[in-house]
């Protein structure tokens, strides 16, 4: 395994100038996998409270969370910012298993259940890893900035009037998948199925979510609020979904919700 090794004042946590004064540590950016997107970047103390970023953008490119890492590391987390697979790489279900994939890496560097924090593509990622099989069994919990968590109802979105970036989602939903819904047969239904949360909500089993969209997000409440209410017909009784004033969309989001989210995180943690 390929991995940037740190001096011990960097393990630490701090690195030291030639002043002698203190600065923040290199994070460390190791791979879970043999894909060049397979890698986690450390952030925090070891032995911290070990909380899971994953990043939106389309299921099609990067974003980088580093800003926010840095920050929520200093208020007592070790973060694992986590990169996985493209649509351009592979299609569903390549980047659930890695989000697995990564989960378990997790496990072995940081005792106890991770927390995670996904923003828009990366929030059904967060939502999946939350429901599917026994998602409390995995994670401690999830908060969920714009979540596409019915990558189908992206796709009807997609109607007169939409915007460019609901044009875009629709488009790289298409390709997550691999087909067409309107035009194909059962396979093709079967994994656009796979992709929402609400497919798999076994209510209790399922791990706590804090779901946050904004008034005129793009991603609209509805995708939040139809997988609370299957949750919450199945006995889950720790979901909750917030409503935020303006049209933010995931990053943004997490400036404008920032104390409620590291509260929420804070309480389960």
């Amino acid at each position: 395994m390929r991995r940037t090794f740190l001096s011990v004042a960097a393990a630490l946590g701090f690195l030291m100038s030639s002043s002698g004064t203190v600065v923040e540590a290199v994070p460390e950016t190791i791979p879970y996998g043999g894909h060049e997107q397979q890698t986690i970047t450390v952030y925090g103390d070891r032995g911290a409270p070990p909380l899971v970023i994953l990043h939106g953008g389309y299921w099609a490119e990067d974003a980088d969370w580093s800003r926010a890492a840095r920050w929520l590391a200093a208020q007592g987390f070790r973060v694992y910012e986590t990169d996985y697979r493209l649509n351009t790489d592979a299609r569903w279900p390549a980047q659930r298993e890695d989000v697995r994939a990564a989960l378990r890496w997790i496990a072995a560097d940081s005792p106890g259940r991770p927390l995670l924090l996904g923003s828009s593509a990366g929030g059904q990622l967060a939502l999946d890893a939350a429901t599917y099989g026994a998602g409390g069994s995995l994670v401690r919990g999830v908060v969920a900035l714009s979540p596409v968590a019915s990558p189908y109802r992206a796709w009807v979105d997609d109607g007169p009037g939409a915007t460019a970036q609901q044009r875009r989602l629709r488009q790289e939903a298409q390709r997550l998948v691999g087909c067409d819904p309107d035009r194909t047969g059962p396979r093709c239904w079967t994994r656009w199925g796979d992709l929402a949360a609400r497919a798999h909500a076994s209510g209790a089993d399922d791990a706590p979510m804090l779901l946050i969209h904004s008034e005129r997000d793009f991603v609209p409440p509805a995708h939040s609020a139809e997988l609370a209410a299957a949750e919450r017909r199945l006995g889950h009784k720790d979901i909750t979904v917030r409503t935020l004033e303006g049209a933010s969309h995931g990053g943004a989001l997490m400036s404008q919700a920032r104390e409620l989210v590291l509260s929420w995180l804070l309480k389960h943690a």
